[in-house]
């Protein structure tokens, strides 16, 4: 072990990879997985690399094709049962980062943007905006360049909301303003 923390050997770090798996809202590559667990001083990279590949091996965790990890039903049931083992003040720092991680996770599927070349050399900008009730906005708009598709994705990924309100205040002004 490295410093000084509260998860003092492997197990505690699998209790912890498994709490942490199993609040997570989908699943998440290899470095959200570390950046989670390195809440403790006391937690270093091997250890973790090892613990990890050890849940995996133990069918604990599944690691898709892409990469990601997600926690099975015989890991949520180990969790269930080994998280108050845990030390209260890593569960509460465990607890905050896991709010932030799943608020940028929902907004990442919240807000899309993706371009399609189209056979005539101009490209299809797609631009989808959903709310927890479902689509708040889809729009699809021609570009004649990549490099303008590309602008417009990562402005709309910055405020989607802004264009929302842009494109309800013009649709719903009256003609004479």
């Amino acid at each position: 072990m490295a410093g000084r923390g509260f998860i003092h050997d492997k197990l505690e770090i699998k209790f912890l990879i498994l709490y942490i798996t199993a609040r997570v809202i989908e699943p998440i590559p290899f470095d959200t997985v570390l950046d989670l667990t390195m809440c403790d001083d006391a937690i270093d990279y091997f250890d973790f690399s090892e613990c990890l590949a050890d849940l995996v091996k133990t069918e604990h965790l599944t690691l898709s094709e892409d990469g990601l990890y997600a926690i099975t039903e015989k890991g949520l049931r180990n969790s269930g049962i080994c998280e108050s083992s845990l030390p209260y003040s890593v569960r509460l720092r465990c607890d905050k980062n896991l709010i932030a991680c799943n608020r940028r996770l929902r907004r990442k599927s919240q807000v899309r943007a993706t371009t399609e070349k189209r056979p005539n050399g101009t490209y299809t900008v797609n631009l989808c905006l959903d709310d927890d009730m479902g689509s708040v906005i889809d729009l699809k708009l021609m570009m004649v360049r990549e490099d303008m598709a590309k602008v417009l994705m990562e402005r709309f990924r910055k405020s989607p909301e802004k264009l929302y309100n842009q494109i309800m205040n013009l649709l719903l002004s009256d003609e004479e303003e």
